[in-house]
């Protein structure tokens, strides 16, 4: 499969993964030491460089060399699906308590995308969902006690299959490691210090949302507008997503056409979230993207898994632009806002299938 208009990037300079010349693959990623070390770092320059370039442009990358053992992946696919095959009144058990706590499940048709970015009135998206967060963080850190009723509640975990949360936990802490490392070599793309968000997405209320797309028998088709779907772009720093190497998820391209992405083997797509958006200035785009129905003509269920790591800043983070992003010329286009404020104006939109009052990203691009 050709790269399409998402172009693959190799990161295994920054994860550890690399194989460069004379290096051991499990090297320490930050180690600039010797002639190894500084084939090392000009590799990770470099690939820094092209994170921005693509950042720049499209907004999506395949990430490999990200060094998530295949074994877990698929292991974490298969629990999914597992879940997902529950009776839907089993699965109902674990609705959250309040559109605010974005943990349990999420029932096919319950939510509504395009409200995330406004919009008066959407058709439901034909989806089904679960979530979680933070498993686990110290008690009595008022940190986190802050928002142990929303952004830090408890996930809601299914008595089956049982082996859901110990594999779901691991894959989550695998991935926000890769999304810190990420958030490194991002800082370096910025020209900052390679540690300049650990303080603002160190401690992130990170959510992992796993989604199953399937046209059960009988189902109607899609109304004329309905989306898998909507459209919308995604709230956080970034986003790693896992899915099925099936159509149906678009990008709006930088030429204003709507661009099929399909995984390539091995592959995490990541893309650019709002906060990174508005860090920047809109130096990076927040990404339009969506999940289109398969064709009426084409009958069976359709298929379609993915599951999302959104990566979000602290939930204290003051989100206002990067010294390197403003200048006289380029004065800063968002107010200064906390990523808990931010993140609570995106989430409630959909959650309660009202139109957000969220400050967009988009303004622009919203009429394609």
């Amino acid at each position: 499969m050709g790269e399409g208009i998402v172009p693959v990037v190799d990161i295994s300079a920054w994860t550890g993964a690399w194989t460069g010349a004379g290096t051991d693959a499990g090297a320490n990623a930050g180690d600039n030491g010797g002639a190894d070390g500084g084939e090392r770092a000009a590799e990770r320059r470099a690939v820094a460089r092209r994170l921005d370039e693509v950042c720049r442009t499209v907004g999506f990358a395949q990430i490999v060399g990200h060094g998530v053992p295949a074994g877990l992946i698929a292991d974490t696919l298969a629990v999914t699906s597992e879940f997902f095959e529950l009776p839907v009144e089993e699965k109902a058990r674990l609705l959250p308590p309040g559109p605010e706590v974005n943990r349990g499940y999420a029932p096919f048709g319950s939510e509504a995308l395009a409200y995330s970015l406004g919009a008066e009135t959407a058709l439901p998206d034909m989806f089904e969902a679960f979530n979680i967060g933070v498993d686990a963080w110290p008690a009595g850190d008022a940190y986190y006690e802050a928002e142990a009723h929303r952004m830090f509640a408890p996930n809601l975990w299914p008595a089956r299959p049982e082996r859901m949360r110990a594999v779901y936990v691991a894959y989550f802490d695998a991935l926000a490691r890769l999304a810190a490392t990420l958030m490194s070599a991002f800082a370096q793309a910025l020209d900052l210090p390679e540690d300049y968000f650990a303080g603002r997405t160190g401690r992130a209320p990170n959510v992992m949302r796993a989604n199953r797309y399937l046209r059960q028998p009988g189902s109607p088709d899609a109304a004329p507008g309905q989306l898998r779907m909507g459209a919308h772009t995604d709230y956080g720093a970034c986003t790693i997503l896992l899915a099925d190497d099936v159509p149906g998820l678009e990008i709006l391209g930088p030429d204003g056409a709507w661009h099929g992405v399909r995984p390539e083997p091995g592959a995490f797509i990541v893309n650019i979230g709002d906060l990174l958006a508005r860090w920047t200035n809109d130096r990076w785009r927040s990404t339009l993207h969506r999940v289109v129905p398969p064709p009426a003509a084409e009958r069976g269920p359709a298929l379609r898994r993915s599951i999302a790591f959104f990566h979000e800043g602290n939930h204290d983070a003051v989100v206002e632009c990067l010294p390197t992003c403003v200048s006289a010329d380029n004065p800063a286009r968002y107010p200064a806002e906390t990523v808990a404020d931010h993140l609570m104006a995106k989430l409630l939109g959909p959650r309660t299938l009202t139109s957000s009052a969220a400050t967009s990203t988009t303004t622009d691009r919203l009429s394609t």
